[in-house]
């Protein structure tokens, strides 16, 4: 890593964080999980590392999830995390102070805003850019941004679902939903817990939806055995699932989605509807993963959905475009700063 790194691009996750850096592009990846030690009140390990002792830790270590619902839940945490980030990337001895932009939620208060740049400053950022993360999202899926068309995006992370249309670089309507990857665990943990009495942890349920989750029923069904503890005799029980229970679970969250999709296109002007039937929405973060979101989309709003090429990265790779083109994007989306 050189030492004079001068741009940092920083999509800050509910569940993962990503680093870009001009010409070397994504440098990190990791989950936004902090381990601190009680006793010392004293960082222990950040990211992968940490995310290994969610729900494993004695009662002297707790691992923090510092956001939540896309904005920062823990600002002391955040701060921490974001040092840790910033250092792994410039390296200890910082010769320059880098400009950092960190990708926000569309849907976030002045407060939350300038709490999300302290942290930056405060964590060795010379200068904090906060740009809205579906605008890095589309940018970072490849579409233009500053042509006079409009384009959907609907950008599913841990924490939040964005959906916006954007047309001359601007966001024209958006709705922000605090449901997102993790609120899709949490609902595969309940309905197991509701139906099997078996208490899963939010690794195990996270587990279960990458590897039989969908967002449709399927004719084929797969099935995966799950291990948890039996709340009525406390010990551990093995059993096993389908994927047509998992869509069962999800059935809330989704219709959420469902719902924050079709209150974005009742704003959009009648013009940029027009566009939006005829190119389709474009799908990314994590959440585009699930199987078969695209078509129960593209089926419940009769509008074509399009997952993007690598939906979680795309804030990450938006965050580096803007960065390779500051001067123009200075102009734009930069502009409302404050």
């Amino acid at each position: 890593m050189s030492m004079f790194v001068r741009k940092i691009g920083i999509d800050l996750g509910t569940a993962n964080t990503l680093v870009f850096v001009p010409n070397q592009g994504i440098v990190v990846d990791e989950p936004s999980v902090v381990a601190v030690s009680m006793i010392e009140n004293r960082v222990l390990a950040v990211g992968n590392e940490a995310k290994e002792m969610l729900g494993r830790t004695p009662d002297t270590i707790t691992a923090y999830k510092p956001l939540r619902d896309g904005v920062i839940a823990d600002y002391r945490v955040t701060e921490a995390m974001l040092k840790y980030f910033i250092r792994k990337v410039t390296g200890r001895i910082f010769l320059i102070r880098p400009e950092v932009m960190i990708s926000i939620p569309a849907g976030i208060t002045s407060t939350e805003r300038r709490a999300v740049v302290d942290a930056a400053e405060k964590a060795g950022a010379k200068k904090a850019y906060v740009v809205k993360e579906p605008i890095l999202a589309m940018i970072g899926a490849g579409i233009k941004i500053h042509s006079a068309q409009g384009n959907m995006i609907i950008n599913i992370g841990g924490g939040t679902s964005e959906i916006a249309v954007i047309s001359l670089g601007g966001v024209v309507a958006s709705h922000s939903a605090r449901v997102g990857g993790n609120k899709f665990d949490q609902a595969i943990a309940d309905y197991i817990k509701r139906k099997y009495s078996l208490a899963i942890g939010e690794q195990m349920a996270e587990e279960i939806k990458i590897t039989i989750g969908s967002a449709i029923v399927q004719a084929k069904e797969e099935r995966m055995d799950i291990r948890g503890r039996d709340l009525m005799g406390g010990l551990p029980k093995t059993i096993t699932i389908t994927s047509n229970e998992v869509t069962e679970a999800l059935q809330d969250e989704l219709r959420e989605v469902i719902n924050a999709i079709k209150k974005v296109l009742q704003e959009t002007p009648p013009e940029l509807s027009a566009d939006i039937m005829d190119k389709g929405t474009v799908l990314s973060g994590g959440g585009a993963l699930l199987r078969n979101l695209d078509q129960l989309i593209t089926k419940t709003i009769g509008v074509p959905c399009y997952v993007a090429d690598d939906p979680l990265r795309c804030v990450a790779r938006g965050t580096g475009k803007v960065l390779d083109n500051l001067d123009i994007y200075k102009k734009t989306i930069l502009a409302t700063k404050k």
